[in-house]
């Protein structure tokens, strides 16, 4: 709140000056995290401690207005597996940030900015047999058992699940290089600093604290699309990010049949979702990235939840086919990835350290492959605070087409990723 309002009255000050920028960018890194008390309860059984330390990939958008700097990410982090017996244990966590930071050098090819971050993510950790894949999906209904799975604010059961206040402080450097052909740059940056969860306890999952998992230094570097404001020459160019609501039309009829046929309940419902998308526009063109999260979840049997889950990430390209005022309708063409991944969990498992010494209850299946999509695009771009930025309102309709049979043992399951959607967003534009 300090950073918004000083960066307010700095712009309400410097209105004959402003200049802004906005960016799209991909960024990897690495971190360091422990999970102490987990590995205080194997030095007591004479184990030898779990390997600390995270690997981070993520998506990020940035706007600078001025000195002033809005962002957001959404970043997934995979931890670095250990061995214990015929286990494979493995942490993972999702994060997403609002990122609010002020430059400390003057709008030009390279920057220097100093950030804060706040926002919310998920947990998991598991350990687990190495041994999802049966060839038949029947099979593994009948003994889904393959070690556990404890999951806090689980972002399977969807992205709105998202919980847990997460903070992160740090520095940003960058440097533009220019496009041949382009107006747009490519920005090289890095990011520093240190991540933490500011409340003790908040991710304790079954009598341990996990939230050292949750705090650690970090160091990324990435690279992206940046469109700074001298290289513009049309009226409407810019990057920006949408949040939006989709739903798909699709339900899981042949892995719903397989599950009636084993004494399972089906999936009653076609999902809704919560995505990001950032879209930018010069010239006509349209490019950018969406991601969103597919998921299904219901009571499996008397003693087993289950949940279907669906991650998509796609690249898009295309064009503006007409713009009236703030109107604008345009179509697009995606290309990515996607995987699907069906859960089975116990409802009641025990705490540490029996569940380490006792672990067998819980098991998933998984398939990743290639998706495409075709899309119309309709938005409508509201001005606001004397054109500073654009409020939009958007609405996206398209066809998704799996490149993969993404098969469950026998079960192919691209007819469920396969089909019609609708999405609703709102979005930030320069």
């Amino acid at each position: 709140m300090i950073l918004c309002i000083f960066g307010a009255d700095k712009l309400q000050a410097q209105q004959g000056k402003l200049s802004e920028r906005s960016t799209l960018y991909f960024i990897v890194g690495t971190s360091g995290s422990n999970i102490r008390e987990l590995n205080e309860m194997l030095a007591h059984k004479g184990i030898s401690d779990l390997r600390g330390g995270y690997n981070t990939m993520g998506l990020g958008y940035q706007y600078r207005l001025t000195d002033f700097i809005l962002g957001f990410e959404l970043l997934q982090n995979n931890g670095t597996n250990s061995y214990f017996r015929d286990y494979t244990l493995d942490h993972r966590t999702s994060r997403f940030y609002m990122n609010i930071g002020y430059s400390l050098t003057e709008e030009g090819k390279f920057h220097l900015v100093h950030y804060m971050s706040l926002g919310a993510g998920s947990l998991n950790f598991q350990m687990l047999k190495d041994q999802r894949s049966p060839s038949e999906l029947g099979s593994f209904l009948e003994n889904p058992a393959q070690g556990f799975l404890i999951r806090k604010h689980d972002v399977q059961k969807g992205t709105h699940r998202f919980g847990g206040f997460l903070t992160e402080i740090g520095f940003q450097f960058g440097y533009d290089l220019p496009l041949p052909g382009l107006e747009e740059n490519l920005s090289i940056l890095g990011k520093f600093g240190y991540s933490f969860s500011p409340f003790e306890g908040a991710w304790n999952m079954n009598g341990i604290t996990f939230d050292n998992l949750q705090s650690g230094a970090f160091f990324r570097l990435g690279a992206g699309v940046s469109l700074p404001e001298q290289n513009l020459f049309f009226p409407d160019a810019g990057i920006g990010v949408h949040f939006f609501y989709g739903q798909n039309f699709r339900k899981p009829k042949r892995l719903n049949a397989e599950l009636v046929e084993n004494g399972w309940q089906p999936f009653k419902d076609t999902p809704g979702y919560l995505g990001m998308k950032i879209l930018g526009e010069n010239r006509g063109r349209l490019y950018g990235v969406d991601i969103f999260n597919v998921s299904n979840t219901g009571q499996g049997n008397e003693t087993h939840q289950h949940t279907l889950n669906s991650l998509r990430l796609y690249g898009n390209y295309g064009y503006q086919l007409y713009k009236r005022r703030n109107l604008e309708l345009g179509i697009m063409a995606g290309m990515g990835f996607g995987n699907v991944r069906y859960s089975v969990e116990q409802a009641d498992k025990p705490e540490f350290p029996l569940l380490f010494e006792e672990p067998d209850f819980d098991g998933y299946l998984r398939k990743r492959g290639l998706m495409t999509k075709a899309e119309l695009v309709m938005s409508y771009a509201m001005p606001v605070f004397k054109n500073l930025f654009r409020i939009v309102y958007s609405a996206h309709g398209g066809y998704e087409v799996p490149l993969s049979r993404y098969r469950l043992g026998e079960i192919t399951m691209a007819n469920y990723l396969s089909g019609p959607y609708v999405q609703f967003g709102l979005g930030l534009r320069p």
